[in-house]
């Protein structure tokens, strides 16, 4: 099944969990529960919607990156699970 792995729980960084709440949770509801986050704060670019810029808690858990686009989030986001 191809989707085992992204429905697997995984364990969350402290920094993660400060945004999205304490793990284990699949990698889903973390890209889920980013989203909720980051539209709840407007945090989504205006004018290119793909970025996301981050606000302080955001930046702990983008290696202390300002803006990341959509597919950078996704793989700086892994870093934080194990």
């Amino acid at each position: 099944m191809a989707n085992a792995a992204f429905m697997k729980p995984m364990n969350i960084s402290s920094e993660l969990a400060e945004v999205i709440g304490k793990g284990p949770m699949p990698r889903s509801e973390v890209v889920k529960k980013l989203w909720i986050y980051i539209k709840k704060n407007n945090l989504q670019d205006p004018t290119n919607k793909r970025n996301i810029n981050a606000d302080a808690d955001l930046k702990k858990v983008f290696g202390g990156k300002a803006t990341v686009s959509m597919f950078e989030m996704t793989k700086l986001v892994s870093k934080h699970l194990s």
